[in-house]
């Protein structure tokens, strides 16, 4: 399981032009992008998201357990990438749907059991994703 995590000034992800899931511009957040791979478990997207939550990326070298700040979780198979070879990436080392769906709903619970605000796109739709990058912070997590 990967998560590219971007520290955001507002974020919004959208379906055929209908917002799904924000962070609003009056508040610093997390925009998480989770990719899901074979072999990883519950207890893996619940590692990390314990790390995202305590992960020291805020203003102030605060963390998203520091101040509340709320967090958009948006699945992201293209994480899981090969371009080694050719032109055109693989995705082969991406889980199936079946499979990666409900460890990016459980990485998203468990951030919401640990007292987060989270705010979701939706698994396998075509999302339009926008974004203010504050920092520019952009971290790469992974167990």
């Amino acid at each position: 399981m990967r998560v590219l995590v971007q520290r955001v000034s507002s974020a919004a992800v959208a379906i055929d032009g209908r917002v799904v899931g924000a962070i609003h511009p009056e508040s610093q957040g997390l925009l998480a992008f989770v990719g899901v791979t074979h072999g990883d478990d519950p207890d893996k997207a619940r590692r990390l998201a314990e790390k995202l939550w305590k992960l020291r990326i805020l203003a102030d070298e605060r963390a998203a357990a520091d101040i509340d700040a709320p967090i958009l979780v948006v699945s992201q198979f293209t994480l899981y990438a090969d371009t080694a070879k050719g032109r055109r990436p693989s995705w082969n080392a991406a889980a199936p749907g079946a499979v990666a769906e409900p460890l990016v709903a459980a990485f998203a619970e468990a951030l919401r059991g640990l007292g987060a605000h989270v705010e979701t796109g939706v698994f396998g739709a075509n999302m339009q994703v926008e974004l203010v990058n504050d920092g520019p912070v952009t971290v790469f997590l992974e167990l």
